[in-house]
């Protein structure tokens, strides 16, 4: 659980004198980047039971398959960041905008109010909460991209959202869980091993399962571990968090729900790549071809 901290309404109160972040976040080309409002978090939603249910392999609650979306209790109060195709059509060949990516985002002072972060129910994230007890968190989490816009493009699209959004909301540090398909880890001993001698995290942002719940990261040697292997065996997404100078936990989670195996991933801002920020933090509205 987070901590309370009694400057908090005081941090709220500045950021309502900042004023509400708006809801289109900058368009590149046939593309939006918003936050989602309404209905268009049912339809985030779905997006997110095809990507995890029907390609990955997650196994549906029994009101999450009747539905067709992937439920979660904290969809409720987090934000939902979105990519929208706005040139798509449908079957008749009309222009429909249709959502083909989506991020969801759990901010601090909401996770106080809430009874605390998602990840908080795989790893034990309440020491690394208090070491930076000053500092403000995001937690990242339901990242998912349409089969048919799985491009570098679209991703930097979500990347470029979430930058502007953690600008806004003046955030300190990026985390959350990270996921490689699969419930073996022997099977994925490479990337899984990768992780722990190329990219685990200093010890003040360490990050340790639940009592209970961790699996190895290190079934491999450092010396016996092929680097461009170990790379290329990592998902897109991770991938995506190490360019820009991600790290990660001691140990890793089995989620039976989702056929996956979760490692901890963090990013403090300061911390990431010049040039990342650069790059990520330019004019969100500036044209997708520049």
């Amino acid at each position: 659980m987070i901590p309370f901290s009694p400057g908090r309404r005081l941090l709220r109160a500045k950021r309502a004198a900042r004023g509400d972040l708006p809801r289109v976040l900058g368009r590149f080309g046939d593309f939006e980047i918003r936050i989602a409002r309404g209905k268009e978090i049912r339809k985030a939603q779905r997006l997110r039971y095809k990507v995890f249910y029907e390609e990955g392999g997650a196994t549906a609650s029994g009101h999450s398959a009747l539905v067709r979306r992937d439920i979660c209790p904290f969809d409720k109060f987090c934000d939902h960041l979105l990519i929208v195709d706005l040139a798509a059509r449908n079957a008749f060949g009309r222009v429909k905008p249709k959502i083909v990516g989506t991020y969801r985002l759990l901010r601090g002072e909401v996770a106080a109010d809430h009874g605390g972060f998602y990840s908080e129910s795989e790893f034990d994230i309440a020491p690394l909460l208090a070491r930076h007890a000053g500092k403000r968190f995001l937690e990242l989490g339901r990242s998912c991209v349409h089969a048919k816009y799985r491009s570098k493009r679209v991703i930097e699209l979500l990347w470029r959202g979430l930058w502007t959004y953690a600008q806004h909301y003046h955030i300190d540090v990026l985390f959350g869980c990270a996921s490689l398909p699969g419930t073996n880890p022997l099977a994925l001993a490479l990337p899984l091993s990768f992780l722990h001698h190329h990219a685990s995290a200093e010890a003040e942002w360490q990050v340790r399962p639940r009592q209970g719940r961790g699996v190895a990261m290190d079934a491999l040697d450092k010396g016996s571990i092929d680097k461009r292997k170990g790379l290329a065996a990592l998902p897109p997404l991770i991938k995506a968090y190490l360019r820009v100078g991600a790290k990660f936990g001691e140990g890793a989670v089995i989620d039976p729900q989702f056929g996956t195996i979760d490692v901890f991933t963090v990013m403090p801002i300061a911390e990431i790549e010049q040039r990342y920020i650069a790059y990520y933090g330019g004019d969100a509205s500036e044209s997708a071809a520049a």
